[in-house]
């Protein structure tokens, strides 16, 4: 059983980096070659609100996914893997309309700024600090 639940962590991190690798086919992103660019005189690309948001949130759901799947098959701890998955939503649903906002406001407030809220909408940074959350919280639940 342990072989079969770090495969399918390992198949959860495969996950999310193919989401990363496949980023230009999988999702509507006109944004990926502005950042990639990383210059602030590129001109701001044109873009549909509509396919925009679907393309994020199908994204968010593909990560949140692949997330749950390493934090449930790490530490075979439903409730965890449901903390988890609300901490993600929740970092989400704070950082996606601010994200949104830097969009309409065509980065006025901020190249880097409007750089880091997009990473946070669009890759799994939390999963990074939920991990060692976890870790720590199972170390001190041994003791």
């Amino acid at each position: 059983m342990k072989v079969l639940s770090w495969f399918l962590v390992v198949l959860g991190v495969l996950g999310l980096i193919g989401i990363r690798i496949l980023e230009d086919r999988l999702f509507y992103d006109p944004f990926l070659n502005y950042f990639h660019e990383a210059q602030k005189n590129i001109p701001f690309p044109p873009f549909e609100w509509g396919k925009l948001i679907a393309g994020h949130l199908f994204r968010f759901v593909l990560n949140l996914f692949f997330s749950c799947l390493v934090i449930h098959f790490w530490f075979k701890n439903r409730q965890w893997t449901i903390q988890g998955a609300l901490l993600i939503t929740i970092i989400f649903l704070i950082t996606f309309p601010i994200y949104l906002y830097c969009i309409y406001d065509r980065f006025e407030t901020g190249y880097l700024f409007s750089f880091y809220m997009r990473r946070f909408v669009i890759q799994p940074l939390i999963l990074l600090l939920i991990i060692p959350m976890f870790y720590y919280r199972k170390h001190l639940d041994k003791k």
